[in-house]
């Protein structure tokens, strides 16, 4: 009980110190240190009570607390905090070693409630340090970040020095210290942004992309100047000089004291075995021979020798690219010492000799003549022109041409002789007089016995081929564009254009069964259905006026009509009338129904051709630059062929249907292969004028072209019915004849349809057959 007794003062005395140490470290004032008292005084019945059966536990805990008590020390504590509190301690130590002097029966107690005090008063001390030395951390730390920046400092990627690449297929770019991933901000800037931004954003030049997090940062001023001072090949520290003073360690002058006076080596003055080796070594070299000494230098040569004297001619010649200098001219009469006297300048040539431009002289001295050699002065620019001779030779380029020996004629094509390619129209036989004005349309009928031909002088003229008799003139009443004889040979028909009207007529010009089959076509249709009106176009009968002059129909168009042609079966025409602003450009008519229709909901251009495929249900429709391909039956194109001309004036189908031929305006022929390409397979540039009109034959292998130059060029074209074969076309004739009326020559062309006969008409009023 009495060692308990002490225990308790030992412990109060303690408290108090320590309260004193509180007060003295931290500042605290009289009040609140009154008021730690009062608590502790008030603790001491309850601490009476714990003390007794703590002291059992601390013997056996001693050796664990001693084990882990470092633990409980935070580390971070300060130097004058800890000074401060192991000064106290000690004092502590001091007085509780008088204290339990003073008690000899309790030492042992006290060594170990000495033990047991010091370890709580330090947690308890240790405790307030730690939490005041946070508090001051954490200010501190503040502070020391608040504005660090630096690449050293700034360990937010985890990932190290390694290719920011590697994480170029992943949605982030490294992790942080907590071992989170660092995810690459959203960038969904278009163009339009970006530009924006750099127009509004000040420090956009100053903007850069770290790596590293992925995200922008902004240039200081150092590190923009740090940037411009590496781009110029400067040193990055400002401060830095980069042509210091050297400092002279050795200078001229001969010094008082030696830098080093240690005595030489023994070695400096003994001879070198070594040496002695290698001399016995070169001079037993030098006498067998394997060294030869050093000839002596001969300078009697001088410094200046030729370089080229020891080169080869032949050698050179050889070389692949050795271009021989081109040789200057031979001296003339001009240079003679004594020249003849009409090569001396009179006054007024030298006078104007030297107010010419040195490069416009046509020779570059004045002739001179003196009365002998040994009266020659030296030639005052002979280096002068030696200079500039080989300032020719070094800076005037030479270029090797190769000549290549090829014999002109292997360059033309081998065609076949135009004497093996005949029958072909060679002559003109017959003309045929009688229209007063241009004759723009001419046409065969299909027994080829008959021609129909359409002029400007208000009439078509109907004549014998074989006599050139005219049998009829059918006045119509305006200039005639287009006549077309029914291809069909059972009945006998011709479809006349003019103005505004289509006419067909009947000449009766063929046997009766032949004029009862055409009266049957012509007849109105009674069991047919009353046709649909397409726009204005009208069927009308003619009267028996107009009957009398083998008039027949009437088809009135809503505008001029250009051309018209027939179908191969004799029942359909077609006629043209060319205009931008309508799409009513084409109409196809049925003689037999009386029906008209527009196959074209529009069309696409300028109109100038029509032509009915020999064939096939095809339609053939040519525009300025193209020729379109239109299939009749499923009502669609099929094929659309580039002309590659300004203008297309005309065009033919050939009788196999698979190739077509057209002229244009810019003298150019175009020969098209269906099967081959849409372009054309080739171009013919034959006339001097524009093609006015094309034709082939329907048996024979031609086609002729007539243009405005007064010409009918006739070429022979072979079609194979070998695909991989291509079409042989050669030249053959140029039939002349025609003459050239106001800039306009042959206006039309057309084929026998049996002989191998053209038929032409011109702009000089006449027609001309060839045979």
């Amino acid at each position: 009980m009495q060692a308990s007794t002490n225990i308790a003062e030992t412990e109060k005395r303690r408290k108090s110190r320590k309260m004193e140490k509180i007060s003295k470290v931290s500042g605290m004032s009289e009040e609140k240190e009154k008021r730690m008292k009062r608590g502790l005084q008030q603790e001491e019945p309850d601490q009476m009570l714990s003390i007794n059966s703590e002291l059992c536990d601390k013997e056996v805990s001693e050796s664990e607390e001693s084990v882990y008590s470092g633990l409980e020390d935070s580390g971070s504590d300060s130097d004058e905090d800890d000074g401060v509190d192991n000064h106290d301690d000690e004092n502590s130590d001091e007085d509780d070693g008088v204290d339990n002097h003073d008690d000899e029966n309790s030492d042992e107690d006290d060594g170990v409630d000495n033990h047991d005090d010091e370890a709580q008063q330090e947690g308890l001390h240790n405790h307030d340090d730690e939490a005041q030395q946070d508090n001051n951390l954490n200010a501190g730390k503040k502070e020391e970040y608040e504005h660090d920046s630096s690449d050293e400092e700034d360990i937010r990627n985890t990932v190290g020095n390694i290719p920011m690449e590697w994480y170029k297929d992943f949605p982030h770019v490294g992790y942080n210290l907590d071992g989170k991933k660092i995810y690459k901000p959203i960038r969904n800037k278009d163009e339009l942004d970006e530009f924006l931004e750099k127009m509004e954003n000040p420090d956009y030049w100053r903007t850069v992309t770290d790596k590293q997090t992925a995200s922008d940062m902004v240039l200081s001023d150092e590190q923009v100047e740090l940037v411009k001072r590496l781009q110029k090949g400067q040193f990055g520290d400002v401060n830095f000089q980069e042509y210091q003073p050297s400092v002279d360690f050795f200078s001229g002058d001969v010094m008082l004291h030696p830098v080093t006076n240690r005595p030489a080596d023994k070695r400096s003055f003994i001879p070198s075995l070594i040496e002695k080796e290698k001399v016995s070594k070169l001079v037993h070299a030098i006498k067998m021979g394997w060294i030869k000494p050093r000839r002596a230098r001969d300078d009697s040569k001088g410094r200046y020798y030729d370089l080229w004297g020891s080169e080869d001619s032949s050698l050179l010649a050889k070389h692949k690219m050795h271009l021989p200098a081109p040789k200057t001219l031979l001296p003339g009469h001009q240079e003679s010492y004594n020249p003849p006297p009409e090569y001396l300048f009179t006054q007024e040539e030298q006078a104007l000799w030297e107010q010419q431009d040195p490069s416009d002289r046509k020779l570059p001295f004045v002739p001179r003549k003196f009365s002998s050699l040994r009266q020659v002065p030296a030639f005052p620019r002979f280096i002068h022109e030696r200079f500039e001779r080989c300032l020719d030779l070094y800076l005037c380029p030479r270029q090797r041409k190769m000549r290549v020996n090829v014999d002109p004629e292997d360059l033309i094509p081998k065609l076949p002789k135009p004497k093996d390619l005949q029958p072909f129209p060679t002559t003109q036989s017959l003309v045929y007089k009688g229209h007063s004005s241009l004759v723009r349309s001419i046409s065969v009928s299909p027994t080829g016995q008959w021609l129909a031909s359409g002029s400007d002088d208000c009439c078509v003229r109907l004549w014998e081929v074989c006599s050139s008799r005219c049998v009829k003139v059918v006045q119509v009443g305006g200039a005639v564009k287009s006549v077309c004889w029914n291809p069909n040979p059972s009945v006998c028909l011709l479809a006349v254009a003019l103005e505004s009207l289509v006419l067909i007529l009947s000449p009766s010009l063929a046997d009766r069964e032949v004029a009862l089959s055409s009266e049957r076509l012509l007849a109105a249709p009674q069991e047919a259905e009353p046709a649909e009106a397409v726009g204005p176009l009208t069927w009308v009968e003619c009267e028996r006026e107009e009957q009398k002059q083998s008039i027949r129909l009437k088809i009135q168009h809503p505008k001029p009509v250009r051309q018209v042609v027939w179908h191969a079966k004799g029942d359909y025409l077609a006629s043209l009338m060319p205009d931008h602003s309508s799409h009513q450009q084409v109409f196809i008519h049925q003689l037999s129904r009386r029906r008209s229709q527009n196959p074209f909901r529009r069309n696409k251009g300028l109109v100038q051709s029509v032509c009915f495929h020999p064939i096939r249900p095809y339609f053939f429709v040519a525009t300025q630059r193209s020729i379109r391909i239109y299939n009749l039956v499923k009502q669609e194109m099929t094929k659309k062929l580039q002309a590659n001309s300004k203008w297309i004036s005309s065009m033919a189908v050939h009788p196999g249907g698979d190739h077509v031929i057209s002229g244009s305006y810019d003298c150019r022929l175009s020969w098209f292969d269906l099967d081959l390409s849409t372009k054309p397979y080739k171009m013919l540039r034959h006339h001097k004028k524009a093609v006015r009109g094309v034709a082939y034959h329907r048996l024979y292998p031609l086609f002729a072209s007539a243009s405005d130059d007064g010409s009918v060029i006739v070429c022979h074209s072979t079609v194979y019915n070998d695909l991989l074969q291509n079409p042989l076309i050669v030249p053959v004739k140029v039939l002349r004849g025609h003459v050239t009326t106001h800039d306009l020559g042959v206006l039309d062309v057309t084929f026998h349809p049996t002989q191998p006969w053209v038929f032409s008409s011109g702009a000089d009023s006449t027609i001309r057959l060839f045979t």
